[in-house]
């Protein structure tokens, strides 16, 4: 049997990694890179995020306290009322706390709000004066009025083209399978990306481009690079591994089902039994069912110049609809186990995992493929599900990636021992279908979670009367570490001294002066975003974890040190330090490192400890006072965090 069936009763304990020898087998998924992306994670990551919560806001300054000094920072919910009827996330969420007798965190001030918000949607922290506008603002409606605002700024671009990239894993290189597009691939894909967001593509028509797309110049047309992503290469490689790798990215990215991947290789009943309802019902030969759908495709990889042997190779798929044949049952070799004949049948034709379709008459395969899948109400809950989590710490299923097909309906719940998997069924349901009636519209759905009173609720509660329980629930806001980008953009645009970078394009080498902007989380080789672990778009995904580099960053690198100078009083565009300075008081001076840091005033006592700081130290100059109270404030969890 081969090392990669044994997967699940490792998992099980009934055999030892001792037993398999070197268990890092290079031909089986499971064990390789991406061994957690199969794992049981259930439940885990909500209960990280609830105890980094936790932690995080015991540190933080009491809203009463944020409150107490400057004017402002009403904690009234926009849309009005805590079980808002305009709202279908607050009607379904309040149900479900009057059910589980769970009291929801008090909503949160305009400060928080303000800056929350301005980070979940343009990956930066809001500009003081804005900050200072909106919590002076006595119009009902302010909070609906600034996610319109950020939902339509470059910004929103910016973040949201990063997130897609990680999703789509837009990389000029794929380290685990030996694919390369380049630069300028990858800036292809990157800039289709940032122009379909910015032209309000739907999301379906995104996907169905992603899948199911002809050309042949990746250089130009970007979308063209994600199938090949699915390349697998290596000796004695059949055109199967490539088929499954390639459903294996359609199942993951437009479905949120990594264990599909695992079906490639055998059936579900006996090794995915304790992971997933579904794929333990589930045969290796309904799996290939649906990589036939890719069976006629082949990957060209010409020179982009064919007099220049030396010029850059481009990659596209070709669709020989009519030469080749269906899934062959014929392989020995490769990455996956040996694909038998099955009883008579030595040949698979496309079938849908899920429901038996196929192509129509005269219909592409994989033209077929984007069509039923973004077709099946599962393409919705997963593109949900997976904003969802970017605005809530976790998504309503927990990881975005480990659906569950047979544990999520509640009006058909699975049999004992399992339980539904998504903490609100009802809510993720509705959220789909309203995604999907309303033409995959992301601006809406963003903004249909931005303006619930759910997602403007406190992340700070009493521990006292804090029930866990509640987590799942949604009652409190998760607190989430910043990416990298975000951090480093947040640095350069409160201090107004920007962070520039040489990066590589296709155009040549380009200075870039935000990281949300880079094509690829390691575009520049940054020491500092290294340290908050971006992956690498391939094998490593993005993680939120926290890291020892991370503080040591923050405390010693030249991306934060180099942001604490003063410019000459000549420019018109003053550093914050030089700001600072110019004030005519002390308390003013303290109070403008915090709302352009922080987005907020200091409480009484942060002002006292500031005020002493900048008051002592004897032998040092004011100016290096302040730098130490910046560098400080940069030190804070509040500004590390989203909370």
């Amino acid at each position: 049997m081969p090392r990669c069936l044994l997967a699940a009763f490792l998992l099980a304990g009934t055999i030892s990694a001792q037993d398999l020898g070197d268990v890092a087998h290079p031909e089986c998924t499971f064990f390789g890179p991406q061994r957690e992306h199969f794992l049981p994670r259930e439940g885990s990551h909500r209960n990280q995020a609830a105890e980094l919560t936790a932690q995080v806001t015991r540190l933080l300054a009491t809203p009463a306290a944020m409150m107490a000094s400057p004017p402002g920072g009403s904690r009234t919910f926009g849309s009005g009322g805590s079980n808002s009827a305009s709202n279908l996330i607050d009607v379904f969420l309040w149900k479900t706390f009057k059910a589980n007798g769970a009291t929801p965190a008090a909503p949160t001030n305009d400060y928080e709000f303000i800056r929350r918000v301005t980070l979940d949607l343009t990956g930066r922290v809001p500009v003081a004066d804005r900050v200072i506008a909106f919590v002076a603002d006595t119009n009902p409606n302010k909070r609906a009025a600034l996610v319109d605002e950020l939902l339509a700024s470059p910004q929103w671009i910016d973040k949201w083209t990063m997130f897609y990239g990680d999703l789509f894993k837009s990389a000029a290189n794929w380290p685990s399978t030996g694919t390369a597009i380049g630069v300028a691939g990858r800036d292809a894909f990157n800039n289709w990306i940032r122009a379909s967001l910015a032209q309000g593509v739907p999301y379906n028509v995104m996907a169905k481009q992603l899948i199911g797309s002809a050309g042949n110049n990746n250089f130009n047309q970007g979308e063209l690079n994600w199938i090949i992503n699915g390349r697998v290469t290596g000796t004695n490689i059949p055109a199967q591994d490539t088929y499954d790798a390639m459903t294996a990215n359609v199942a993951d990215t437009f479905l949120g089902i990594a264990h599909l991947n695992c079906l490639l290789c055998h059936n579900g009943r006996g090794h995915l039994d304790t992971l997933n309802l579904w794929a333990a019902g589930t045969t290796r030969m309904q799996a290939w069912g649906t990589s036939a759908f890719l069976a006629h495709i082949s990957l060209q990889n010409p020179l982009s110049d064919p007099t220049n042997t030396s010029s850059p190779r481009l990659w596209y798929p070709v669709d020989n609809n009519t030469s080749k044949n269906d899934y062959l049952l014929n392989t020995t070799t490769g990455n996956r186990p040996p694909r038998q004949p099955v009883g008579s049948t030595k040949m698979i034709p496309p079938a849908y995992v899920f429901t038996g379709e196929g192509p129509k008459s005269g219909e592409g395969y994989r033209q077929a493929l984007a069509r039923i899948v973004t077709s099946d109400m599962q393409f919705a809950r997963a593109a949900v599900n997976y904003v969802w989590a970017a605005f809530f710490g976790v998504g309503i299923v927990d990881p975005p990636d480990q659906f569950d097909p047979a544990r999520l309906d509640p009006n058909n719940p699975p049999p004992s021992p399992w339980t539904l998997q998504p903490s609100n069924p009802e809510l993720l349901n509705a959220l789909a279908e309203d995604f999907a009636a309303n033409n995959y519209d992301l601006k809406r759905l963003m903004r249909l979670i931005a303006n619930s009173n759910a997602y403007q609720l406190e992340s700070q509660y009493d521990p006292a009367k804090w029930n866990p329980n509640w987590a799942p629930l949604f009652a409190r806001h998760n607190v989430r570490r910043l990416w990298g980008e975000e951090v480093q953009d947040s640095l350069a645009l409160s201090s107004n001294v920007p962070v520039t970078f040489n990066v590589a394009l296709a155009g040549g080498v380009t200075p870039l002066n935000w990281a949300m902007k880079y094509p690829e989380p390691s575009a520049e080789g940054s020491v500092f975003l290294k340290a908050f672990l971006p992956g690498n778009r391939d094998d490593q995904p993005r993680r939120p974890d926290g890291a020892t580099q991370q503080a040591l960053v923050l405390m010693n690198d030249g991306i934060v040190m180099n942001r604490l100078i003063a410019t000459p009083a000549s420019n018109p565009s003053p550093s914050l330090l030089t700001k600072a300075l110019a004030q005519s008081d002390v308390n003013s001076l303290i109070g403008a490192l915090y709302i352009n840091i922080l987005s907020r005033y200091p409480t009484d006592a942060e002002k006292q400890a500031a005020a002493t700081l900048i008051g002592s130290a004897a032998g040092t100059t004011k100016t290096q006072k302040v730098q130490e109270l910046m560098w400080t404030l940069y030190n804070k969890v509040d500004f590390l965090f989203n909370y």
